[in-house]
Parts: C-alpha cells; sequence; structure tokens
C-alpha cells in the first residue's frame, strides 16, 4: 500500500535532508517561546529535576543478570534512567534557551555514544555467543536501539549548532553513531524477524512499528542522499508487510497496553512520511489504519481502566497525544475525545507532563503539532458496543456515554496470538466503572516471560482465567491449533449476546467433546454466563476459577456476595452478587498474594478467588453464573 504509492511519487516528493523541517529547530525562539507558559515551564521544571545528578551507571554485570537469573530491572531502569534525562533536558533546554542545560546533555549523549550496544539485554540475540554479554562490531536493531538512535538523531536535529561550538567533534561522533547502532544494520541486514523479510509467513507484531517509526526519524535525518532513499524504501516495505499482517477489524491481539507502539507507532511512521512528503504520503483514510485507531476507544472501560487481556494491565497510562493525534489525522471524534479526556484528567496535578519515556519525536509532535486544550472539559465517547470479528473482542455496556451499569467484555480468538495467554473464552465484568470479576494481567517481565517457561506464569495459564474449565488438571494449551470455534455475536437495545465453543482449545485428553459458552449482558439488569458441554469420556474433576478484587462472602443459600473493597490510588472495586446454576458444585474462597512491581499498583496485596469444583461429573451438563448488583 505505502510502497506502491511512494514508487509512483516525483522524484522529488520527498523533501532533501537539508528541506525537511519537520520541527522548530533550537535557533528558531520564537516558535519556541510561542508554547504556552505552562507547558514551557513543565517542559524547564523537568529538565532541573535531572541538573546535578550523576549519569546512571551500566555495568556488565547488570546486563549479565538478565542470563544468570532473568531479571530485566537491573539494567533497563539506569538504561532507560540516561534517556528519559536527555529528553527533559533537550526539551528544558529548548523551551528556555539560555544553555543552562547543554553541558549535561552533552554528558547524557556522551555517555550513551559510550554504549557498548543501544539494545537492552533481553533482545542481544547474539550474546549467548559471549557469555551474555553484546559485541560492539555487531550491532542489532531492537526496539530500544531504533528509539535511542531516534532521540540522539532528534538532540543533534535540534542543537546541532550549539553542540559544534562546543565541539565539532560532537554533531560528527552522534552522527556517525546513529548510522552504526542503526541506519547502516537496518539497511544491510534482512534477517532481523520484525522486517518480514526472510520469513514471509512471519506473524509481524508491534515490533515493526516500533521501530520503524524510529528508524524513518534516524533515516530523514540522513545527510547521504543515496542511503537515505534505499533506507527510505526498506522501511516502507516492513510497514507494508505490518500492514498485511493485520485483521481488517484494527484489532491488537497484543492488548491495549501495546496499543501505545502498535497502532500509535503506526500513526508515528505514518506521520513522518506524509511530513516528509508535504501531505503527498497520506493513508489516513484506509480503512485498515481507521480501524488500527478505534481498538483504543473499543477496550477503554471508564477512567484509567481498560480491557486487559494478553500483556495488558487493567489500569493504563494511555499515550494521550497520540490517542488524540490518531481521531486529528483519521477525523475520528471518539479518538480525540478519548485522547483529550485522559489529558484532561491527567492535569489534576497542575503542570504535568505526558509520559513520553525515551521518545522525543512524541514529545516534539505533542507539543507542536497536536497540542490538547485544557480549556474545555471533553467527556470519553464511551461506546456501548464493539465487536472486533476477526480478533474475536467484544465490549458492550448498559448504554453509551456512561460508565454506570454495567460493563462485560470477552474473547474467543486462539492461543498463538502474539503475548497470547492461554484465555479463550475468558470474561471480565465491571459495574459503575469499578472492576468486579478481573484477568489479573500480566506480572514484571522477566527472562520466563517470553521464554519455554512461560505458561509456568500463573497470569498466562487459563485456569486463572474467568471459569475457563480445568479438567482433572487439563488447561487450555498454547498454538494456533488451539482456538474458539462458531463465535456468535448479536446486540440489540436490550442485551448483548456473545456465544462461543471452546472444545478445540483444549487438547484431546481434556474429554472435551463440546463446550459451548454463551455471555448475555441484560442491559439494566446482569451479566449470565451459561456453559453447555459434552464430555467425550468420564472426568474426575472439572474446577473453574474467578478473581475479583472485591471481598467474597460464601451465603447460606451458595449465592456470593461481593463487597466493594479499597485498591491503589483510592479507587475501589465494585459490589455484586453471584447465584450459581450447577448441580454439586463444591464452592471455596481463597486468596492470591499480589507482590508483584506490576499486579501491585493496581490490585494492591491480593486477588480474592472463587473456586468451583465439580466431582464425577455427568458427561453432559449445564452451569449458570448470573452476577446482579
Amino acid at each position: 500500500m505505502i510502497c506502491q504509492k511512494l514508487i509512483h511519487l516525483p522524484d522529488d516528493a520527498i523533501q532533501s535532508f537539508e528541506q525537511w523541517r519537520p520541527y522548530p529547530k533550537f535557533a528558531e525562539r520564537k516558535a519556541w517561546e510561542a508554547l504556552p507558559e505552562a507547558t514551557r515551564a513543565a517542559w524547564i521544571k523537568a529538565g532541573e529535576q535531572w541538573l546535578g545528578e550523576p549519569w546512571p551507571m551500566l555495568r556488565a554485570t547488570d546486563i549479565l543478570a538478565f542470563r544468570r537469573d532473568g531479571n530485566r530491572r537491573r539494567y533497563e531502569t539506569p538504561y532507560f534512567g540516561r534517556r528519559r534525562a536527555l529528553l527533559a533536558m533537550v526539551m528544558a533546554e529548548c523551551c528556555e534557551g539560555r544553555g543552562r542545560f547543554l553541558d549535561e546533555i552533552i554528558n547524557g549523549i556522551w555517555c550513551i555514544c559510550e554504549e557498548t550496544s543501544w539494545c537492552v539485554p533481553a533482545h542481544i540475540w547474539s550474546a549467548a555467543e559471549h557469555g551474555g554479554l553484546p559485541d560492539q562490531l555487531a550491532p542489532s536493531v531492537d526496539l530500544f536501539a531504533a528509539e535511542t538512535g531516534s532521540l540522539i538523531a532528534l538532540t543533534l536535529y535540534l542543537l546541532g549548532d550549539e553542540l559544534n561550538t562546543v565541539s565539532t567533534l560532537l554533531p560528527a561522533r552522534l552522527r556517525r553513531k546513529v548510522e552504526q547502532r542503526v541506519i547502516e544494520p537496518a539497511l544491510t541486514s534482512d534477517h532481523y524477524w520484525w522486517m518480514g523479510i526472510e520469513n514471509p509467513g512471519h506473524m509481524l507484531n508491534n515490533w515493526t512499528p516500533w521501530i520503524v517509526s524510529n528508524w524513518l526519524v534516524c533515516i530523514l535525518l540522513d545527510d547521504q542522499p543515496a542511503r537515505r532513499t534505499a533506507s527510505l524504501y526498506k522501511a516502507v516495505g516492513c510497514l507494508d508487510r505490518f500492514l498485511a499482517c493485520m485483521p481488517a477489524d484494527g484489532g491488537c491481539d497484543e492488548g491495549p497496553s501495546y496499543w501505545g507502539v502498535a497502532a500509535a507507532a503506526l500513526l508515528d511512521a505514518l506521520e513522518l512520511l506524509r511530513s516528509a512528503s508535504a501531505n503527498a504520503l497520506n493513508f489516513y483514510d484506509e480503512p485498515l489504519v481507521r480501524a488500527l485507531g478505534r481498538y483504543i476507544v473499543a477496550t477503554h472501560i471508564a477512567d484509567n481502566w481498560f480491557v486487559n487481556f494478553a500483556d495488558a494491565g487493567a489500569r493504563l497510562a494511555a499515550p494521550a497525544h497520540s490517542i488524540y493525534a490518531y481521531g486529528v489525522c483519521t477525523n475520528d471524534n471518539d479518538l480525540m475525545q478519548l485522547g483529550a479526556n485522559i489529558w484532561q484528567r491527567s492535569q489534576a496535578r497542575p503542570g504535568a507532563l505526558p509520559a513520553f519515556g525515551c521518545d522525543l519525536k512524541r514529545a516534539l509532535q505533542a507539543t507542536f503539532r497536536f497540542p490538547i486544550t485544557l480549556a474545555v472539559e471533553t467527556p470519553p465517547p464511551l461506546v456501548r458496543d464493539a465487536w472486533l470479528p476477526d480478533t474475536q473482542v467484544v465490549t458492550a455496556r448498559d448504554r453509551a456515554g456512561t460508565a454506570e451499569g454495567w460493563f462485560v467484555a470477552a474473547k474467543g480468538g486462539h492461543n498463538a496470538e502474539s503475548h497470547n495467554h492461554n484465555d479463550i473464552g475468558s470474561f471480565i465484568i465491571f459495574r459503575n466503572g469499578a472492576p468486579l470479576i478481573v484477568d489479573a494481567g500480566v506480572g514484571e517481565y522477566t527472562r520466563q516471560t517470553f521464554g519455554p517457561e512461560r505458561y509456568t506464569i500463573w497470569t498466562m495459564r487459563s485456569s486463572f482465567h474467568s471459569l475457563l474449565p480445568t479438567l482433572d488438571g487439563v488447561e487450555q494449551q498454547a498454538g494456533r491449533t488451539f482456538r474458539a470455534r462458531d463465535p456468535e455475536y448479536e446486540a440489540d437495545d436490550q442485551r448483548m449476546c456473545f456465544a462461543l465453543d471452546l472444545r478445540e482449545a483444549y487438547p484431546p485428553e481434556a474429554h472435551i467433546g463440546a463446550w459451548r459458552r454463551e455471555i448475555d449482558l441484560r442491559r439494566g439488569d446482569c451479566v449470565t454466563v451459561t456453559d453447555n458441554y459434552t464430555l467425550t469420556g468420564d472426568v474426575g474433576e472439572i474446577a473453574m476459577l474467578l478473581l475479583t478484587p472485591s471481598t467474597p462472602t460464601l451465603e447460606a443459600d451458595s449465592s456470593i456476595s461481593l463487597k466493594s473493597c479499597m485498591l491503589p490510588e483510592a479507587l475501589a472495586s465494585a459490589d455484586g452478587t453471584i447465584a450459581i446454576e450447577a448441580e454439586g458444585a463444591e464452592v471455596t474462597l481463597g486468596e492470591i498474594a499480589i507482590d508483584d512491581s506490576r499486579l501491585s499498583p493496581v490490585w494492591g496485596k491480593r486477588l480474592h478467588t472463587i473456586r468451583i469444583v465439580l466431582r464425577q461429573p455427568a458427561r453432559t451438563g449445564r452451569l449458570r453464573f448470573t452476577f446482579r448488583p
């Protein structure tokens, strides 16, 4: 799609290195001084927090920690700390314009240029040959090497003349490091899986647009015309292969947490192409591009709560300016509303800045191209119903435009999704914008998270997802052959119903002949989950589990009451009741202690469990669970 259009453009349609001026440079003081005073003050304050602070040390043993015990944080914390500090001080210097931050900026770029590798240890694919350490003579282009290249290239673009007055070696060194670490290896190597070149049938994911959007910054700021052109064609070819992998419904099977580096990264890349071509390369009317943007609207529950299927947290610091920008570019009011609402709510702390991490291009884009007004309060769209037939994700609420009442989300799909959890048939339930029945989410990333031990982690297993049956210890399995069958969806003003068969999500030893699950939202009334099953052999036990942040109590009539509990950040879970219709079911209550650095800020110290067990179940049966206020 993109490459075809690029091929047919006139030779001079892409602006040259000298012509392309995406944002004002430091010397263009009028543009920087015209920014709102609050914006300038916030960036200057952010930069001041790093003045006089020692630059974080990156030690070889912290790289080795990943191979030795799976720890990613030990190296990544100081690694990203360097980059966040550099971004903040570059923006502070450009906003203030007095040279106060320049020396520390030089220290920062000097530190980063001296790093042996710009990759994080989890992505140093050749490290096994060297005991876990990177080879500086064999640079790789991973997510963060590309992001670092973009940060350095834009620092040079903004402040190159100022650095040159200190030493002509500084701009030359920055330029050469970007060439060595990003431009040259990406241009000359086809073996990177995220390019989709060596293995055309390989499913691409967020890595492609995330890397390509940063690679494009390096490309467009490359002063070598022939290399610039060759790199540009290769980069857009990667984007085309990514788009060819995407479902027409725009679903992100990695979950909403990854929308910001999947669809939003695609937007970054498309914006760069549009800018460099003076709008000749514009793809915002493409149905797939528009659909990819809307996924984040479909999965928004209320406030900062999002549907957290796959490797997603239930509470998300969503990229407000990227959401808003996507809406502006595709003329989607829902996206604009959601982005504006998230940003406006964040301003409960006056002078707060978006969490751009290490992404200088997004900081510049939000500042100059897509600023969000604080003058008019914008409500979130809160769409009533969304059905993604290719991804097989459904969301529904009682009424559009309000978080009051019921919200339910459920999924089908297959168990070879990117960042997969074995969770076919799982669901979550919120009431009045607060969680009632939940998916725990994903814990801190370690070596085990993306290795053969992934499905030993409890949050990834089907037995810890809503009412997914475990039959004599047999759970859902990973792989594309383990999938939902015959999904059905319907919705009207009274109800939403989603149904699917879970049989093929399990191996034969589960003895499932059929397991038809129907999730029914009766608007303004209740949510029911009904399972009709048939077994092909005798099973000693069927076990099912619900996770809730609310306190459960088993009542005399065997129903369960759920009492609201306080959660971190002064939030609360929801109240509710559960009626269980399952002959002979044994119900036990328990809890899972939470001490993970990603899960604890969402759920606190524990999640409560409701375990339902059927012993010696009949070969055919029906189970029904009704959730009421």
